[in-house]
């Protein structure tokens, strides 16, 4: 191998430019355009969109599928009730280029789906929580118990008076909290609903599922005093009515004499 073909390997993968005069220039312009070239290894930023207005029956893989036609859907995360889990009618779709994700917002923005217009934006990156899309990845499972059922089924009595007791308890610190802040507002509110206890009359009877019976000497001496201090405080006299002696008949007078 000779010295020439040792110098001509390396310089061949050099270019070179056809006029010997414009070399410096262009060995210059092959430089520039080596530093604009992409990486092959560059990280894309994603890019998030807000999607309003979602029609019923448009869930996760619905909105993934659809949306896999602009570029990669890295994440979704449709809004739901905690209750019933029904879907809040918007969603957060997470795309692996940011400059995707503008194009969709400006796409899809008042398109027309299941009579419903969308509704579609852009999200900056600052703007974007990054609690976002915790648990966007597990698959959503329907509540076997939601609150609805919860709510409406059948209480025993003690579970009537606990619930009560909490509407009522909670009914109270607003009304504090009110007064606190200088708001004067009036409102019937639960404790309106709830039925006044009657007080207890001493001289009615007691029936047979209370909790003292009838005839106990606690219940007897209560009375007693009761009635003592009733006498004590009235100021009223008392009038005693003499009864009549009965008249003698006629006719037995008659039958004597004879």
């Amino acid at each position: 191998m000779t010295e020439s073909d040792s110098t001509s390997a390396p310089a061949g993968k050099n270019l070179l430019s056809l006029d010997p005069a414009q070399e410096t220039e262009f060995r210059k312009k092959v430089q520039e355009v080596k530093k604009k070239r992409p990486k092959k290894y560059e990280k894309l930023t994603p890019g998030v969109i807000y999607l309003g207005h979602i029609p019923q029956g448009f869930f996760e893989p619905q909105i993934r599928i659809y949306f896999s036609q602009f570029g990669s859907v890295r994440r979704v995360r449709l809004s739901r009730s905690k209750k019933t889990g029904r879907s809040k009618g918007y969603a957060f779709v997470e795309f692996e280029c940011d400059e995707v994700a503008k194009i969709v917002a400006d796409t899809m923005n008042n398109y027309l789906l299941a009579e419903r217009l969308l509704k579609c934006c852009f999200i900056p990156p600052e703007k974007v929580n990054p609690k976002l899309f915790i648990g966007s990845q597990t698959q959503f499972k329907k509540p076997s118990f939601p609150a609805v059922k919860r709510y409406n089924k059948k209480r025993s009595v003690q579970e009537r008076r606990k619930m009560t007791s909490k509407l009522l308890h909670k009914e109270t610190h607003l009304r504090k909290r009110l007064a606190q802040k200088g708001i004067d507002y009036d409102f019937p509110g639960f404790a309106a609903q709830v039925p006044k206890k009657k007080a207890a009359d001493m001289n009615t009877s007691v029936g047979s599922q209370d909790l003292t019976p009838v005839c106990t000497p606690t219940v007897i001496e209560r009375r007693k005093s009761m009635k003592i201090e009733e006498g004590e405080d009235s100021d009223t006299e008392i009038v005693i009515k003499a009864t009549p002696a009965p008249k003698k008949s006629k006719n037995k007078k008659k039958a004597k004499s004879s």
